[in-house]
């Protein structure tokens, strides 16, 4: 017993060595992948220490010769060309070689958030229109990387998954907002799209946040440490973002696209801070300062009066901290009983446009609704001056949802009228008015837009 225990452990141990021996890639660097263009991007993987090995970019035919570190992983970074493809790279060590065929040169977006990003076609309660758009989803030129559920207490190296071309039968699965976003940029930009989607439903922020996070703010770390387990997702802080993001830092990607806040509502007083603290952790992760484009969470009856609205509001303070950033409002789509909005065409559409104009300086139209700027106190009126203000219209007959307050902070419904691209808003209740706010209430559907049809962001000006 004890002889045979002793050669299943040396076999063991052998065919251990055999494996190390081999040269290995991270899940994401693999066939059918999309790389970023125009860039100097990292190729990497495993193999034993002292391994010598060469890489060939199919693109330019150049050669790259590495020898692995005493890690035992290694790296090369190799220059992408102008979009196109498909191209192969090989990788040939000593006793293995890997060739990935099928590779495309063009704009790789990470898809990231909660249950609204997730949400798919094939999804119970569905999208709009959903069979149209599942049986026209034919775009080869569209490959989708899709990361499985994993937690993990500290930073992977890995992340499970594989690319798939965009097909009706790939789509239906995928992220609905993803897709859509995807979509238009190929449409508009006419190259290879790569979309990376790890969300999760029901996590709230926190556990996408680095370790570092909560080390640089006991604040932050407090909040995160006193969050109750959720049947829906893990609440161990960084939890998602060492399982499902960590191993994705060295691929090199355009930008994010992100759906989240229903999770932090209960907690909106610092989610600001901690909104932006984690984008710049996840920036210091990748090494750049890439786009950051986000979905304001719509009105939904939330359990607690007006948590809803101070949520939204502080990701419309978010734009102010957060460097390269733009934000989406889809108060007009809400569904007030439904968390999960059925129409993910014009939320993908909005963020692809703040992409395109933003990014890609492809887009000449507005890609914003009306933002709060400045108000001024004028008699017994208050002036309220918004960014992207230009057509600044009301859909219906008479402008709705604002309420003005005096020094003693009690607000109350004001009459609101449009005047050369202002607001001006009085209350026969309040003769001394000092502050306006406009949609403040969880499950409030305004109608103010401007000439591009965007509608305006919830605000306070106190």
């Amino acid at each position: 017993m004890k002889v045979k225990y002793c050669f299943f452990s040396l076999l063991f141990l052998f065919s251990f060595q055999i494996a190390t021996a081999e040269i290995t890639l991270p899940n994401v660097l693999s066939e059918g992948m999309v790389l970023q263009r125009n860039q100097s991007v990292k190729l990497w993987g495993w193999a034993d220490t002292g391994e010598e090995i060469t890489i060939v970019t199919g693109w330019d035919d150049k050669h790259y010769q590495i020898k692995t570190p005493i890690t035992a992983k290694w790296e090369v970074e190799v220059s992408t060309p102008e979009a196109g493809g498909p191209y192969t790279i090989s990788f040939k060590g000593r006793d293995n070689e890997i060739v990935l065929g099928d590779v495309l040169i063009g704009e790789v977006w990470v898809c990231s958030g909660q249950s609204n990003m997730q949400w798919s076609a094939s999804t119970s309660t569905g999208i709009v229109n959903g069979e149209e758009e599942v049986k026209n989803a034919n775009y080869p030129n569209i490959r989708f990387f899709s990361v499985p559920r994993r937690t993990a207490e500290y930073p992977q190296e890995n992340v499970p998954g594989s690319w798939e071309v965009c097909t009706p039968e790939t789509m239906k699965d995928f992220s609905a907002v993803a897709y859509f976003f995807g979509r238009r940029l190929h449409e508009q930009l006419n190259i290879p799209i790569g979309l990376i989607d790890n969300a999760w439903g029901g996590s709230p922020a926190e556990v996408w946040a680095t370790k570092s996070v909560f080390d640089q703010n006991p604040d932050l770390k407090e909040d995160a440490l006193g969050l109750k387990e959720t049947p829906w997702s893990p609440v161990a802080p960084s939890s998602l973002y060492n399982g499902l993001v960590h191993g994705l830092t060295p691929f090199k990607i355009a930008g994010v696209i992100w759906y989240q806040g229903e999770s932090n509502v209960s907690r909106h007083a610092r989610y600001k801070k901690l909104f932006a603290e984690m984008v710049g952790s996840w920036r210091n992760a990748w090494g750049y300062d890439f786009p950051f484009y986000y979905v304001q969470i719509a009105p939904y009856k939330y359990k607690n009066p007006e948590e809803g609205v101070y949520l939204r509001n502080a990701q419309r303070e978010a734009l102010k901290v957060i460097p390269r950033s733009g934000m989406v409002v889809v108060s007009d789509i809400a569904t007030v009983d439904n968390i999960h909005p059925p129409n993910k065409q014009d939320v993908g559409l909005r963020l692809a446009n703040l992409a395109l104009k933003k990014a890609y300086n492809s887009y000449d139209g507005e890609v914003n609704g009306p933002l709060f700027k400045a108000h001024k106190v004028v008699g017994k009126k208050i002036e309220v001056v918004f960014d992207h203000a230009e057509g600044l219209m009301a859909k219906g007959k008479k402008l709705t949802h604002f309420e003005v307050a005096g020094a003693d902070g009690k607000y109350y419904p004001a009459k609101a009228v449009i005047k050369n691209d202002k607001v001006i808003v009085s209350s026969k209740e309040v003769p001394l008015p000092v502050n306006v706010r406009f949609a403040w209430d969880n499950v409030a559907e305004p109608n103010l837009f401007n000439g591009a049809g965007l509608p305006a962001s919830a605000f306070t000006s106190e």
